[in-house]
C-alpha cells in the first residue's frame, strides 16, 4: 500500500511539467497556424469557405467537373518558366542596361515604371513586381534618392496592374476568364487594349511628378546570363504561348514542360507557386456548389445583369480580383463587363490585387520605410486611376 502511495505522489509530481509542455506544445502549433495566416490570407479563406460550401452541397461526382485543369496546368508551366528565366538573369541584366542610361531622377523612375509596365504583360504582374521593386530600392539608395521611393514603387504597382491586362498570361484572373468563355486572341485584345493603351498614358503622365534632378547611376559590373538555362526557358516559354493560344493542346504543354525539366533542370519543379495554385482549386469548389445552390444563383445572375463592370471591380476590392472573376464567371456570360471589372479592378484598396500587397511587403522592409506615407499615396494614386478608367468605360467602344 505504502509503495502505491509513492507512486501516486511521485506521478503527480510530474503532472504540472507534463501539462506545461502541453501548453507550450499547443502554444507552438498556435503560432504556426497564426504565421501561415498571415503568410497565406487568400488561401485559408478560400479554403474555409469552400469547406462551409461542401457542408450545403455534400461532395459527389459533379466535384469533378468544378476544376479547371487547363488553367491550373497553363499558371503552373508558365511559373516554372519565368522563374527559371529569373534564374538565367535575365531580368537583372535587362534591368541594368536600361537603367544604365538613366539620366535625371524622373528618366530613371520612368523606366523603373516602364519595365514594370511591359513585362507584366509576358511574366505577370505580381513576378514583374517581384523583380523590379527590389531593383528600385537598392537603386535609389546607391543614388541618394530615397525621397523618391514611395511614389515610384506606388507607380511600378499600378503599371504591373494594368500593363498585365493586356495578355492572357499577364495575369491569373485574365488567364482563367480567356479559357473559361473560350476567347480567341482578336477578341481578348479588342477587350483589353483600349483601356491598356489609356493606363499607359496616364501612368507615363504620373512619372511627370518625379523631379528632373540630375544623377549618376553606379551600377557595378553588368550582370550576366545563363546561356544555356536563357535558350531553355525561352524555348519553353513558346511552347506555353502555343498551349495559351491554342495552337498546342495544354495536356501536350504539360509533358513537354515537365520532361525538359527533369532533364535540365530538375529543381525547378518545385518552383512555382502551389499556394496560388491551391486557392484556385479552393475557389473552383466554392464557385461551383454556389452555382448549384439555386437561390445564390438567381440572386448573383440578377446582382450582375446590366453591371458586371461595377460588381467585379466592387467584389475586388473586398475579395481581390483573382477570387473575384473565378466566384462571378459562372453567372455571366459578359466576358469584357467582367474581364474588364476584374482586371481594373485591381487598383483601389491594397487587397484589391494580391500584387499590391506584394508591392507593400517589400517597401515595408526597405530602409527607412514609411508605410502609413506609402499607404496615403497608393490610395491617392490608385483612386485616381480608377475613377478615370471607369468613365472610360462608358466612353471606349
Amino acid at each position: 500500500m505504502r509503495f502505491f502511495r509513492r507512486a501516486l505522489i511521485i506521478r503527480n509530481r510530474g503532472l504540472p511539467a507534463r501539462r506545461t509542455e502541453r501548453r507550450k506544445h499547443v502554444w507552438k502549433q498556435v503560432i504556426v497556424i497564426l504565421r501561415f495566416f498571415k503568410k497565406e490570407p487568400i488561401l485559408v479563406i478560400s479554403a474555409l469557405l469552400a469547406l462551409a460550401s461542401c457542408l450545403l452541397v455534400p461532395p459527389d461526382a459533379a466535384y469533378l467537373g468544378y476544376i479547371d485543369l487547363r488553367t491550373l496546368a497553363l499558371l503552373y508551366c508558365l511559373m516554372l518558366v519565368v522563374a527559371g528565366l529569373r534564374n538565367a538573369g535575365v531580368f537583372a541584366h535587362l534591368a541594368h542596361l536600361v537603367c544604365a542610361h538613366a539620366k535625371t531622377a524622373r528618366g530613371m523612375g520612368m523606366l523603373l515604371v516602364a519595365m514594370t509596365f511591359f513585362s507584366s504583360m509576358l511574366i505577370t504582374n505580381d513576378v514583374a513586381l517581384l523583380t523590379f521593386v527590389p531593383f528600385a530600392v537598392v537603386l535609389l539608395g546607391m543614388t541618394g534618392r530615397q525621397r523618391d521611393l514611395i511614389l515610384i514603387v506606388v507607380l511600378q504597382t499600378v503599371a504591373a496592374n494594368l500593363g498585365s491586362m493586356l495578355t492572357p498570361v499577364g495575369n491569373p484572373q485574365n488567364l482563367y476568364l480567356y479559357s473559361r468563355y473560350d476567347l480567341g486572341a482578336a477578341d481578348f485584345f479588342r477587350i483589353t487594349a483600349p483601356a491598356w493603351g489609356l493606363s499607359l498614358l496616364l501612368t507615363l503622365l504620373l512619372c511627370l511628378l518625379l523631379p528632373r534632378t540630375e544623377l549618376r547611376v553606379e551600377l557595378g559590373e553588368e550582370p550576366g546570363t545563363d546561356a544555356k538555362k536563357l535558350r531553355l526557358y525561352l524555348a519553353l516559354f513558346a511552347v506555353c504561348l502555343l498551349a495559351v493560344f491554342r495552337l498546342l493542346p495544354w495536356q501536350a504543354m504539360l509533358c513537354v514542360v515537365v520532361l525538359a525539366l527533369l532533364v535540365f533542370d530538375r529543381k525547378m519543379l518545385l518552383g512555382a507557386d502551389f499556394m496560388l495554385l491551391l486557392t484556385f482549386v479552393a475557389f473552383f469548389v466554392f464557385a461551383g456548389n454556389l452555382a448549384r445552390l439555386e437561390a445564390v444563383d438567381s440572386l448573383l445572375r440578377r446582382m450582375l445583369v446590366g453591371h458586371e463592370y461595377l460588381t467585379a471591380l466592387l467584389a475586388s476590392q473586398v475579395i481581390s480580383n483573382v477570387p473575384a472573376a473565378l466566384l462571378l464567371a459562372g453567372f455571366t456570360d459578359n466576358a469584357r463587363g467582367l474581364l474588364l471589372g476584374v482586371d481594373i479592378g485591381g487598383l483601389g484598396t491594397p487587397i484589391a490585387s494580391l500584387a499590391s500587397l506584394i508591392s507593400l511587403k517589400l517597401y515595408s522592409r526597405s530602409h527607412d520605410a514609411h508605410t502609413g506615407r506609402y499607404l496615403w499615396v497608393f490610395t491617392l494614386v490608385n483612386l485616381l486611376l480608377l475613377a478615370i478608367l471607369s468613365a472610360a468605360q462608358y466612353l471606349l467602344p
